[in-house]
């Protein structure tokens, strides 16, 4: 059954359409970070684009450049200063947009539970 999964009590539920769609969009826009920072790294650097790659996928996830590449130009330390900021907050948003409806259920779910469990307290003091 491609596109569900079984929750407590065996029914199927669908991944909802806006789900695949805000996994799209999020996909696309972590491959145009990617894309660019690996062109930008390649023409400034001479880097191969396999080694442009590598450096620019370890940018965006926040690990720091590797300790093989190392960026000699001005204006490649400025973009790959530049491709830090933005891969990272890049990755942080696309994440958020494809997960955050889910997050902010379960956030709204906590909140009534806790609501709940507040009612049964003030129940148990009045009597």
């Amino acid at each position: 059954m491609s596109g569900g999964f079984a929750p407590r009590g065996g029914e199927v539920r669908r991944i909802p359409r806006s789900f695949w769609r805000r996994a799209a969009y999020s996909f696309l826009l972590l491959a145009a970070i990617v894309v660019i920072g690996t062109l930008t790294m390649h023409a400034l650097e001479g880097w191969s684009y396999l080694d442009s790659f590598y450096f620019t996928s370890f940018i965006a996830t926040g690990q720091g450049p590797p300790a093989n590449l190392v960026v000699n130009d001005a204006g490649g330390k400025i973009v790959a200063s530049v491709l830090a900021f933005v891969s990272v907050g890049t990755v942080i948003t696309a994440l958020l947009f494809l997960f955050g409806p889910f997050l902010g259920r379960v956030v709204r779910a906590g909140e009534e539970k806790v609501e709940e469990i507040e009612r049964e307290i003030e129940k148990r003091e009045k009597k």
